[in-house]
Parts: C-alpha cells; sequence; structure tokens
C-alpha cells in the first residue's frame, strides 16, 4: 500500500466524494456494493472479423484521465479498509518484517583482481553491491541503490563489470518503470564517469578487453519514432568512453522488424563480437563479426532458425546450447573459421534432463540442467565427456552459476522450499563443495515436507507438482491451500525459498506448485503446447492441479486460493472465468487480461509469438475463447478477488485489472469482495523496495486469511 493509512472516517468521505462525481458520468453499471460507487460504463463495440466484442469499461484504459485516477483512488481506498480491517493484519505485517529480515546474498563473480556479489542487510530497501580484491581483502561498497532515493522507489535495474573490475556500468530507474539510464562508475575510487546514457532498458552491453568502450543496446528518445514505438526498436550501439553518447556508431538495427530484441556479447579477448536477435521464445537470428578484420561485416550464423540458441564463447572455438533438433536441448561445438549452423558438432546429445545453460570454467563445461523441474549440475570435458556431478542438497534451484576459463574455483546460489539462499565454491582440483554463505530464516523448516506428485490433466497428460506443508499434515479435506502457477514463456517453476510462502506454511498452510504447460520445466514440446492456439493447457494443467489437491483430501472449495502475477495473472483470471466454483479467492497479479488489445499497449507487441493477436483471423478465434475479461458472466458468484497492478508498469499495462475489477464487480452475486490495488510508485515488479514488498504482501496475505476464514495469530 501506499502512503500513511488514512483513517477509516477519511476513506469512507473520500468514497463518497468520489462516488458523487462519477454518478454523473456515462451510465451507470449496477453493483451490489454498497462500500464502492457504481462504475461508469461505455457504450462501445468492436466489430472483429463479423463478431461484435462490447468494451464497457473502454474508459479505464486512458491512466492519465483524472476521472479514471479519481475511481482508482476509490478502488484503492476500499483496498486499504478491507485488507487493513482484518483483525490480523498487524501480526501478519510484523511476522512478515521479521521473515524478511533474513536479507539475500548472491554468489560472488571474478573480474580481474576483484570479486563482486550482492547482499542486503536488515531494513535496506535494495541489495548492495559489494567487491573486494582477493579471496581475503576487506569488503568495500561498490555501489549502494538505498541512497539513490528516500522512498527506496529509485533502483538499480542491473549492473556489467568491466573484465579488469575497474568499471562498472549500470542501470537506475524510478518506480518500477525499468526505464533505465546508463552511469558508469571507478570501483575503486567510487567516481562517477560523465559517460551517462539514457532508453537503456534491460541494457545488454558487452565491455571491450581494455576497458575503453563497450557494446549496449539501447532504445530510441520519444519523439523520434511514433507515439509508442520508443518501447520497441532496441538496437545495438558502441560507445567510447568520454565520447558524446549521441555520436554512438550504430551496430546493429532491424528497422522492418520493431519487435525484434538484440543482445551483444564478446569471445574473451574481444576479437570477435555476436550479436543475437530474440523474439519472444527463439532466437532466430545470431550474426558474428571479426573485430580486428576491418573488411569484415557481421555475418549471419543462425539465419531464420525457429530455435533457442546460446552461445559461450572462448577465444578459439564456442559453444552453443540449443534445443534445435532436440527438445530438451543439446550442446554444440563451432570454430570461427567455420561459424555457421551447419558446420556445428555435437558434443553434448540430448538426454533425459532439461539442459538450461552451459558456463565455461576451468577447461570443462559445466551444465546446469532440470531433472523433473529441480536443478543439476553435472561437468563435462571439452570434448562433451561427462566427468562428474555435483551433489545438490535437496530438491530445489541453483543458478548465477560464476567461474572463469582457466580457474579452478565455480560459485553458485542455492536454495529450495525449506532452504533459503546458500552460496557455493566448488573446487575443480580436489572436486569438493563447501558453504561460503547462507541465510538462516527465523521460521522452523525443519517440520516442513515437500512432496512431488503426478496429476492427470484434462487431455490425460501428466503433470508434476510440489506440495509443501507441515509433516504429519491430516489430509481431511480442511486445510487451507494456496495454489501458485505461471505456465509460459518457457519459464521453469523449481522449488524456491520465499519469506511470503514461510508466513503461509507456518500458519498451517498448504502450498502447492504446479509444472503447467507452457512452461519450461520440461523441454521445447511442454513450452509449445501452452502457448498460442494450445493456451488453454495451461488452463487446463491449472484447474486439474486444484481439483487434485481436493480430491486427495488436502483442501476443499471452500479453503483454496489461486494466484499468479503477470502471464500467472492471465492464468488465475482464466481460470476464475472458466471454473469460479473451483475455489474461494483469487490473486491476480499485474495481470493481462483483455486479450483482444492486449498488443497495443506497453511493450506487448513482443509477446505475439507466445500468444498471437487479435489482428489475426484465426488468432482471434482461439483468443476469444478464453480472454478473461470478455468472459465475466452477469449474476455468476464469483470468489473473492484481489487484482494488483503498478501505474509505473512498462511491461502490462494497469489497465488490465482495472477493467476487469469493474467487469467482475459489476457482474459478481456474490458477497465475496472484489478488490483492485493499483500501486501509484511500482512497476512490474522490478526495483521494488522491501518496505514496499511488505506492505504489499501484508495486503496479499490479510485479503487471503480473510477470505479463506483464518484468523491469522489467534
Amino acid at each position: 500500500m501506499e502512503g500513511e493509512i488514512m483513517w477509516k472516517s477519511i476513506r469512507f468521505a473520500t468514497i463518497l466524494f468520489i462516488s458523487a462525481i462519477l454518478s454523473t458520468q456515462i451510465g451507470c453499471a449496477q453493483t451490489s456494493r454498497a462500500s464502492l460507487p457504481p462504475t461508469p460504463v461505455d457504450s462501445v463495440v468492436d466489430t472483429l472479423f463479423g463478431v461484435p466484442v462490447a468494451d464497457p469499461y473502454r474508459w479505464l484504459e486512458d491512466g492519465k484521465s483524472e476521472k479514471v485516477r479519481e475511481w482508482t483512488e476509490a478502488e484503492n481506498a476500499y483496498y486499504r479498509q478491507y485488507v487493513e480491517d482484518y483483525s490480523g493484519y498487524q501480526k501478519v505485517l510484523e511476522r512478515l518484517g521479521q521473515l524478511w529480515s533474513i536479507g539475500s546474498i548472491g554468489a560472488p563473480a571474478k573480474h580481474g583482481d576483484f570479486y563482486f556479489y550482492f547482499r542486503r542487510e536488515v531494513g535496506q530497501n535494495h541489495s548492495v553491491l559489494y567487491m573486494k580484491k582477493g579471496l581475503t581483502g576487506p569488503e568495500q561498497v561498490a555501489i549502494d541503490p538505498n541512497g539513490f532515493s528516500e522512498d527506496g522507489t529509485v533502483a538499480m535495474d542491473w549492473t556489467a563489470v568491466s573484465d579488469s573490475g575497474k568499471l562498472v556500468a549500470y542501470g537506475k530507474s524510478a518506480s518500477g518503470s525499468e526505464r533505465t539510464t546508463l552511469y558508469i562508475m571507478e570501483t575503486e575510487s567510487r567516481k562517477i564517469l560523465p559517460d551517462t546514457i539514457p532508453y537503456t532498458r534491460a541494457c545488454g552491453l558487452a565491455w571491450m578487453p581494455d576497458a575503453k568502450g563497450f557494446y549496449y543496446t539501447r532504445f530510441p528518445a520519444p519523439g523520434s519514432v511514433p507515439a509508442g514505438d520508443e518501447n520497441y526498436y532496441r538496437s545495438v550501439y558502441f560507445h567510447h568512453l568520454g565520447d558524446d553518447w549521441h555520436n554512438d556508431s550504430l551496430i546493429f538495427s532491424t528497422p522492418s522488424d520493431k519487435t525484434s530484441w538484440s543482445n551483444p556479447f564478446l569471445s574473451p579477448d574481444g576479437r570477435y563480437l555476436f550479436i543475437s536477435i530474440w523474439y519472444s521464445g527463439s532466437i532466430k537470428y545470431v550474426y558474428l563479426k571479426d573485430l580486428h578484420d576491418l573488411s569484415s561485416q557481421l555475418q549471419p550464423i543462425v539465419d531464420n532458425v525457429d530455435a533457442r540458441f546460446s552461445i559461450s564463447s572462448m577465444n578459439d572455438r564456442f559453444y552453443i546450447l540449443t534445443d534445435y533438433g532436440a527438445p530438451r536441448y543439446r550442446v554444440l561445438e563451432a570454430t570461427y573459421d567455420k561459424p555457421s549452423l551447419a558446420d556445428w558438432k555435437e558434443v553434448i546429445p540430448e538426454g533425459t534432463d532439461i539442459l538450461q545453460d552451459v558456463s565455461l570454467i576451468d577447461s570443462s563445461l559445466v551444465v546446469r540442467a532440470m531433472r523433473n523441474a529441480s536443478s543439476s549440475i553435472d561437468i563435462y570435458g571439452l570434448s562433451g565427456r561427462h566427468l562428474r556431478s555435483i551433489s545438490l542438497p535437496t530438491l530445489g534451484s541453483a543458478g548465477s552459476l560464476s567461474g572463469e576459463i582457466g580457474g579452478k574455483e565455480m560459485y553458485f546460489g542455492f536454495d529450495s522450499f525449506t532452504m533459503p539462499s546458500t552460496i557455493f565454491r566448488y573446487d575443480f582440483d580436489s572436486d569438493s563443495l563447501a558453504v561460503v554463505g547462507s541465510l538462516k530464516a527465523p521460521v522452523d523448516l525443519s517440520n516442513i515436507e515437500v512432496k512431488q506428485v503426478w496429476y492427470p490433466s484434462k487431455d490425460g497428460t501428466p503433470v508434476s507438482m510440489f506440495i509443501v506443508a507441515r509433516k504429519g499434515l491430516k489430509r481431511d479435506g480442511t486445510n487451507p491451500a494456496y495454489l501458485y502457477g505461471y505456465g509460459g514463456f518457457n519459464i521453469s517453476m523449481m522449488p524456491y525459498y520465499s519469506s511470503n510462502v514461510a508466513l503461509w506454511l507456518d500458519a498451517g498452510g498448504v502450498y502447492a506448485l504446479p509444472n503447467i504447460r507452457g512452461g519450461g520445466e520440461y523441454g521445447k514440446e511442454w513450452h509449445d503446447n501452452g502457448k498460442l492456439e494450445k493456451k488453454q493447457n495451461s488452463f487446463d494443467d491449472f484447474i486439474a492441479a486444484a481439483q487434485y489437491l481436493i480430491d486427495s483430501g488436502y483442501t476443499n472449495a471452500n479453503k483454496l486460493a489461486i494466484s499468479g502475477g503477470s502471464n500467472g495473472g492471465l492464468l488465475v483470471g482464466a481460470v476464475l472465468t472458466q471454473r469460479p466454483d473451483l475455489f474461494k479467492a483469487a490473486v491476480c497479479a499485474v495481470p493481462l487480461l483483455d486479450m483482444l488489445r492486449y498488443q497495443n499497449f506497453q511493450v506487448a507487441r513482443l509477446w505475439i509469438p507466445e500468444y498471437g493477436s487479435s489482428e489475426d483471423s484465426a488468432q482471434f478465434q482461439y483468443l476469444f475463447k478464453y480472454s478473461p475479461y470478455q468472459h465475466v458472466r452477469k449474476g455468476v458468484a464469483y470468489p473473492a478477488v484481489l487484482l494488483t497492478a503498478g501505474e509505473s508498469d512498462s511491461r502490462v499495462d494497469p489497465l488490465h485489472a482495472r477493467k476487469m475489477a469493474a467487469e467482475l464487480q459489476a457482474a459478481t452475486s456474490s458477497d465475496n469482495p472484489i478488490l483492485l490495488y493499483v500501486e501509484m510508485k511500482a512497476g512490474h515488479g522490478q526495483g521494488k523496495p522491501v518496505s514496499k514488498r511488505i506492505e504489499d504482501a501484508a495486503g496479499t496475505w490479510s485479503f487471503v486469511f480473510r477470505a479463506l476464514g483464518i484468523k491469522y495469530g489467534e
């Protein structure tokens, strides 16, 4: 929530005042909830391929409208009143503060003589970038984003440290917008260089080995392209330190396709420049240039191939992790004199595991993979011979692997449902693994049990799911359960530690995480079977997960809450409209919900390869069948629903949550609350200060506890 808690009398007066204003505008929909003013409706009807499509809340798309802002303020006030009136709200808020107090840690990465790593201490809103010279050198603060703003809403979105460790480029953005400006700092002197470059959202940056310049990505300046297109046309430039960024050389762009997403990277010696071109789910093009040859041009080594390609380079060769011809991925090798796809040779064939990434460390290929949606790490020789496996503590997620070619150490992070973030150091010479950093949760995790089950979806496809609960749980159908899902963009849901989930488990709840189609847990086919015209499979898998929890005695429909954010918000919205009888509460965060108009806002055209577009007649047909906003039905007894959004969200426009909230509020025949909370100084989630995360989580859990009839702390 935002700002100080207002007195109930002030909130009520505000609602009445806004109600008087709105009741005079347009025509009003009826609502059974006296606590909110009726929402005006439009008579907008679009005809798409001969099908009339009503859009009664089109006016709520204009977030800059004073009328929309007043309406949103009333909704926010009602939300705050509802959650803060919950008897356990303060206890939830206090307990979350304790659980989040463990902070965070990250795996170190070596650059020259320096090690860099992130850590967040108690009371800090953002993780701090630390550095030290050598393993035993004194720790120094490199960049502390907690000083960027008083309220913590200015964040450091990304960093790129030079090979020597003497310079670091980083991006700052405000209010979660992710629209970053690039800065450069000398790490030892802490001096900020004059090289400041705007429009560097999610910047891909590759330093030259001498750190006198770098390749980087930049978006066009507002006004230089048609309105809205400043979110597209990501291009690669080269910047010499000390130059005016306006004069940076354009290295690569795709003016004929604004939705491509380019990234530059270099071979370790800086001789070879790679540029990969991503199109929502596939890297269809990879270009290569020999920078030592003045006559050399960027040449395509992957040319319009619908597959994923991730390249790890050495000075004499490079390795490619790809699902090209291998849905579960394989590793190929290539040389610079014969770099094209046709000349690549296989070194690690496709197996039963899903290969996730390959790192060149020591003189080995370190492969991080998934086995049934849980991490594994294996070490191979450069020729592809399997050397050894690293034994991990439990079912969990390993990430942030770091090490050097020729180096003898590797660091990585690991966490699981019952194990907060832990940093490991692996020694290649001794084949030994040691803990070098860990967090301790202020909650007893020894009594928590994790199970992985399989259940059939609607079409019979077996789907895996993690179920986390206290040991000895009675499966008598009375336990409160929280089902979280995502299912899109090839993103995998793996075991992880969460302070928010710890609160739920500590309160006796059951937490369930299914690996539904659309994700990447079981390879390319798993993803493909949950996107475009097969998106309904994702929803069916999630519905079947809920039914499994009920049929297996974990819970019942009146004790079940479902949750998801972003693409997972679409998932919740679709399941909410298709099976409103299956659960008691739904948390729908930063969601996509009007799938007939989503592509018109923010960066959403990037996602057409995942969802399709209503501009295409065939794709319109299947989008129209499930688009949540168009499937809210008058007179249905909907469960309690909390929709959340960020006013500064530059990925998913908050219009989706606003329109869906209005539609549900007008349609529902139940007394269950339909709540909307639009945070004014927040975006999609990136860069949100911890203080706001805790307040948001307190509101969400208070909503869930209240909806399910749980008296927290009593």
